[in-house]
């Protein structure tokens, strides 16, 4: 398995990238990965070509997965896509960077869930009956699905939600207390207090 941080997005709400965002003298990306490192597998950083070079500021060049410029694809299943394309092997535990207060123990409760129970291609929460897509497991199968779909011009939305319909998967309700932690920041209002 290979732990994916998703920075690829366009912020354009936040009016700044939001990997780069400071919290407690780190970035959120950086928070993102030591989250994700509590399951101690390998983790790269999903980023888009104007972001490479910032984001070679703050981590090694080895750690990036840059976007595939080969796919007709956008929003976060390029990124998604493009680290498939790479690692067409591996399971896909994808964590997005603007989940700040996410806590680990749910990363962990996830991680076991897809160790006990192989029979599904996706692993997510679901937050009031709507899925959670940017805090996952992807198995390299339902991501080989997903690029035939593509190949095949059945991809007709690029949505994160839009895929699962065609996937099978594992949804885990979340409790009152957790959704908490897939509150997401999209303005500089909503991090206000953070």
């Amino acid at each position: 398995m290979l732990g994916i941080i998703l920075c690829g997005g366009q912020s354009s709400r936040m009016g700044s990238d939001k990997g780069l965002l400071m919290h407690e003298a780190k970035t959120w990306a950086q928070t993102a990965l030591e989250k994700l490192s509590v399951l101690n597998i390998p983790i790269r950083l999903s980023v888009n070509e104007m972001q490479q070079s910032e984001y070679e500021k703050v981590f090694t060049p080895e750690l990036l997965i840059v976007d595939n410029p080969a796919l007709s694809i956008k929003g976060p299943l390029l990124g998604v896509l493009s680290a498939h394309l790479q690692n067409p092997a591996k399971d896909l535990f994808l964590l997005a960077c603007d989940l700040p207060l996410m806590e680990p123990n749910l990363l962990k409760e996830l991680f076991a869930l897809h160790k006990q129970s192989k029979k599904y291609d996706v692993y997510i929460f679901t937050n009031d009956r709507e899925p959670e897509p940017l805090c996952g497991i992807y198995t390299s199968k339902a991501l080989k699905k997903i690029i035939a779909l593509q190949q095949d011009n059945k991809l007709i939305r690029h949505s994160m939600k839009f895929i699962l319909n065609h996937l099978v998967v594992c949804q885990i309700t979340l409790q009152e207390n957790q959704k908490v932690y897939f509150r997401n920041f999209n303005a500089h209002a909503d991090v206000n207090g953070l």
